[in-house]
């Protein structure tokens, strides 16, 4: 269906659209374009100045102006029955057998994902829509001929939460006045339009997670969209509910400020670690004394993560928000028991943990972790249903603890494991799959991203490899080259082309010797889908 009246002089969508696609959708996204499409990117043009204010020596802390907000109390509103209990949550993308398969998994809520795990051809955009509708409809079905399967929802599913895209993200298939309109409202209005009346009718709620924030007054454009939302479609105010990602690293200081913006729509905050660690990196990229050791020896028990993991405990509790823990990447690994074995001991040690600290549930990217997750929380939980009682208020974080370096070694591996993983991602993710299996781990743009931006940060601040070998754009020329060729001979010289990695490969070294730090790698990505 396309556009009509007045809207179709307005809106239009550059490849087909969806018979889902209704004038009141229409005429919903014109508006919210036309009502916060400045205020959009004004605040993300405030993240280029904040950007500047670092580089140029300026010290991330707490906010003098909101302190009122940290020191008084006030609490969020009361949190719909059916989100009292989120002890394990899995994620991803919205294809159709992922969605059937992640509301059946035993969890107990699945966010199903537009952003991170997703790769945005219109194609997983409108077809994702049109799943969701199915799924909350129960009607979502699925018959792979091939394998003589076939895949439908049990009588008892996960909670069905959505994430949109970022604010950073246009959706370049809708233009609204010739432009391509936010993602971010693209998304949320979409998926209000199709389902917010049919959930409430069947019990339950539009209930979101809101990705990459960097500030309170971006929490409060999201809260001023919801709400006008609300309106709109005749929806009692507060009903839809949100959980933000506590992913970057200005937005740990401003975690009271960011549930009070969203109190009315407040249901937690989670610790988006992995892109926590990228937006470390890429926000203190000026300065040679913030280098990153290699990924893989960052753990949750590093100051500046369990610091951050601790004050989002002790914040969520004393303001009646769920705390979320973070995502465990492991997937099983198939014919090796002492590898697998070990990387289900990494993901039960991680939940203990998690669980311990006070967390009230955590994120699994595989079925195959939830029993692990599960086990460990109900240790812990016994008949609560969530851990909103465990304050915290032993918890004291200073901003040193949250902009503590890590110690360690950047090694020849962990160079080779960041290009390899980085192009290998870049690939899958510029051929429509957002969510890959590399090395035993489900990654996704975070992983790569930390990937690309620890790779420019050891280039350009000279660092040395552990066996003092400079680290030069010709040392990683020649290290991606390798990775490449092997590559290339485990998957045959017609699927590595076919598979994009020359392209990819190409992309991934150009902004890694870039001399500017690109904001977003799916950013630079985009124009290639």
């Amino acid at each position: 269906m396309s556009p009509s009246s007045k809207t179709a002089e307005r809106l239009e969508f550059t490849h087909a659209s969806s018979a889902l696609f209704t004038p009141e959708l229409f005429a919903l996204l014109v508006g919210l374009e036309e009502r916060f499409g400045a205020r959009r990117k004004a605040l993300l043009a405030a993240r280029v100045e904040r950007q500047a204010r670092l580089d140029a020596g300026a010290a991330l802390d707490f906010l003098p102006a909101t302190e009122s907000v940290r020191t008084s109390d006030w609490r969020v509103a009361p949190l719909p029955a059916d989100l009292l209990d989120r002890r394990v949550e899995i994620t991803g993308p919205v294809d159709r057998k992922m969605i059937i398969n992640a509301l059946n998994s035993g969890a107990k809520v699945f966010m199903a994902d537009f952003e991170d795990s997703n790769a945005p051809t219109w194609e997983n955009i409108r077809e994702g829509q049109q799943n969701l509708y199915d799924a909350v409809r129960r009607t979502i079905n699925l018959t792979d001929a091939a394998r003589g399967k076939h895949y439908e929802l049990n009588a008892k599913t996960a909670v069905l939460m959505v994430r949109p895209r970022g604010w950073h993200m246009v959706e370049k298939h809708v233009l609204v006045d010739g432009e391509p309109m936010s993602a971010s409202l693209f998304d949320f209005a979409t998926f209000m339009v199709l389902n917010a009346k049919e959930l409430i009718a069947r019990g339950s709620g539009p209930y979101f997670y809101l990705p990459k924030l960097e500030s309170h007054l971006e929490a409060r454009l999201w809260d001023e969209v919801i709400t006008h939302v609300e309106a709109t479609l005749g929806v009692r105010h507060g009903t839809v509910k949100v959980t933000v990602l506590i992913e970057t690293l200005p937005a740990a200081f401003e975690m009271d400020e960011i549930i009070y913006e969203l109190r009315d729509h407040m249901a937690g905050l989670n610790c988006g670690r992995w892109d926590y660690i990228f937006s470390f990196i890429k926000r203190l990229k000026a300065d040679a004394i913030n280098m990153m050791p290699d990924r893989a020896s960052v753990g949750m028990d590093r100051r500046f993560l369990k610091s951050y993991s601790q004050l989002l405990i002790r914040t969520c509790h004393r303001r009646g928000a769920f705390a979320m823990g973070g995502m465990a990447a492991q997937i099983p690994i198939k014919g090796d028991p002492a590898a697998n074995a070990a990387a289900m001991e990494k993901v039960r040690v991680d939940k203990e943990r998690e669980a311990r600290n006070g967390h009230d549930g955590t994120w699994v990217a595989h079925p195959g972790l939830i029993a692990i997750a599960k086990a460990e929380f109900d240790a812990v939980l016994g008949d609560r249903a969530n851990q909103l009682d465990v304050a915290r208020d032993d918890v004291r974080v200073t901003a040193a603890d949250l902009l503590a370096v890590p110690e360690g070694q950047i090694t020849e591996a962990g160079l080779r494991q960041n290009l390899n993983v980085g192009v290998q991602y870049l690939a899958a993710w510029m051929t429509g799959a957002g969510c890959v299996p590399i090395n035993n781990l489900m990654e996704d743009a975070a992983t790569a991203e930390i990937s690309r931006t620890q790779v420019w940060q050891w280039l350009h601040h000279s660092a040395q490899l552990a066996d003092g070998r400079p680290i030069t754009a010709e040392l990683i020329a020649s290290t991606l080259a390798d990775e490449m060729a092997s590559l290339r001979t485990e998957l045959g010289e017609d699927a590595f082309a076919a598979g994009l990695f020359p392209q990819a490969a190409d992309l991934f070294q150009r902004l890694i010797v870039a001399s500017d730090l690109a904001e977003f790698l799916t950013l630079e990505a985009y124009p290639s889908l």
